[in-house]
């Protein structure tokens, strides 16, 4: 109570708050902190930072004649351990129905659907109030909306058996749980990276070694760091040889907590940087925790056991790597002068590996009409390429050098590999043959043996 000479006053943030400045007029010369998290009654995943607001009353507003209740401490309950319950599994035979598990809310949530319905995969929720949907072109799978934190639990429980989450969650929640295996760890959207951010005035600390040895800091006033990742700010600090630091949690809000002098620094996930800036904090070298986007996750357990799962897993990967492939690569197409089939293909490979697409140029001739009514094959060949898209222009000039013309160029939706990389991998990691499950590429019956 003498750090200090003003008061603190938590309401909803503005952007989660129909009203949140209605009570300012009641105050005098405080503080109002714009908070987020499950204390404040926000819906939102991130804070945008703390205003500082004043308002006047009158002198003889009357005082509160009794004291203060202090309800509880402002820190959530720890991902895991104090008097949680340890996670329950599931039996494998309590159900028969395939779950998938994916984020209910956010950019997470919105991200993950439109990634689906890009590889035609459209989650349709029966009912808007509901948690429950499906996937219609792949049936017999239930689609559930839970919380990021819920989806990684509940595979880990065997209450879903695949899972769209981001890889920070992934490693906090699920904390190297053997059972859980990443199936495609890029899906392409929620990038960011955990780090330790300090305040902008310390401008002695500059990186994480500096940190380390800041004498300020010793086994009688330890560096306190906020977060909301406690397992993975615990792991990490230890295997710095960070051994003075308390490690103090928190649901959001968490670039203010410096500023308070509720903790020294914090350990964040940041994106753009933007919010850190805006509430005097910087990243310092060597704090960079881990990167993080969104992945696909299953149980081991389910895709060894579960009927159905690992040929659903099969082909939601092969929609997801196929598209994602294609992602940002176009189709070019010149018509190309040649005596023949070999020779264009010659021309062309000649021209350097930006001129090989995929795996080689397609070349086919072109049947030009003639006067009598036939068509005559063997002066115009059409090359097809495949190239990314900040080349295209590149890609056009040397076609043209090469007696190139009528290109036409448009994007590709879809790459589809003879086998996604991705499974041959997954394959490995469970202990299975690629050869018994050849026939999932090709749509047949599996081959008994």
């Amino acid at each position: 109570h003498t750090q200090r000479d003003y008061s603190y006053l938590y309401i909803p943030h503005p952007t989660s708050s129909r009203n949140p400045l209605a009570a300012t007029h009641t105050l005098r010369e405080s503080t109002i902190m714009f908070a987020s998290g499950p204390n404040a009654h926000s819906t939102s995943s991130r804070s945008h930072g703390y205003q500082k607001v004043t308002g006047n009353v009158p002198k003889s507003a009357p005082r509160r004649s009794n004291p203060i209740k202090r309800i509880g401490p402002m820190a959530s309950i720890p991902q895991q351990g104090g008097n949680a319950q340890p996670l329950k599994k599931q039996p494998i035979e309590a159900r028969e129905a395939i779950r998938m598990g994916i984020p209910s809310k956010g950019r997470m949530a919105e991200d993950t659907q439109d990634l689906l319905k890009s590889c035609q995969l459209s989650v349709r929720k029966l009912n808007p109030r509901q948690y429950a949907a499906e996937i219609p072109n792949v049936p017999g799978m239930e689609v559930w909306f839970q919380r990021a934190t819920d989806v990684v639990r509940k595979l880990m429980t065997g209450d879903v058996d695949i899972g769209i989450v981001g890889y920070d969650m992934l490693r906090e929640i699920g904390n190297e749980d053997e059972d859980l295996v990443i199936v495609h760890d890029a899906l392409g959207f929620g990038g960011c990276h955990l780090a330790v951010a300090v305040p902008q005035a310390w401008d002695n600390v500059n990186s994480l070694s500096q940190l380390k040895s800041d004498p300020r800091f010793s086994k009688e006033r330890p560096l306190r760091v906020v977060t909301a990742y406690v397992n993975l700010a615990t792991k990490f600090f230890k295997d710095q040889g960070m051994e003075n630091v308390v490690i103090t949690t928190a649901d959001g809000a968490l670039e203010a907590a410096p500023a308070m002098g509720a903790a020294d620094c914090i350990l964040d996930l940041v994106s753009s940087g933007t919010t850190l800036r805006e509430n005097n904090l910087k990243e310092i070298e060597g704090g960079r925790v881990l990167d993080s986007q969104g992945c696909l996750v299953a149980s081991r357990e389910a895709l060894l056991k579960r009927p159905g799962v690992l040929e659903i897993v099969h082909e939601m990967l092969e929609r997801l790597e196929a598209h994602l492939r294609a992602n940002g690569v176009f189709m070019v197409t010149a018509n190309v002068r040649g005596s023949s089939a070999e020779n264009v293909a010659e021309k062309i490979c000649s021209g350097g590996s930006l001129l090989r697409g995929l795996q080689g140029p397609t070349v086919s001739p072109i049947y030009t009409p003639q006067n009598d009514g036939t068509t005559k094959e063997g002066q115009f060949y059409a090359v097809s390429i495949g190239v990314p898209k900040t080349r295209i222009y590149e890609t056009v000039k040397s076609l043209r050098r090469m007696g190139g013309s009528g290109v036409l160029v448009f994007p590709m939706t879809y790459v589809f590999d003879e086998e996604p990389p991705r499974w041959t991998s997954l394959l490995a990691q469970l202990g299975l043959k690629a050869e018994d499950f050849n026939h999932l590429s090709r749509g047949e019956a599996p081959v008994a043996r």
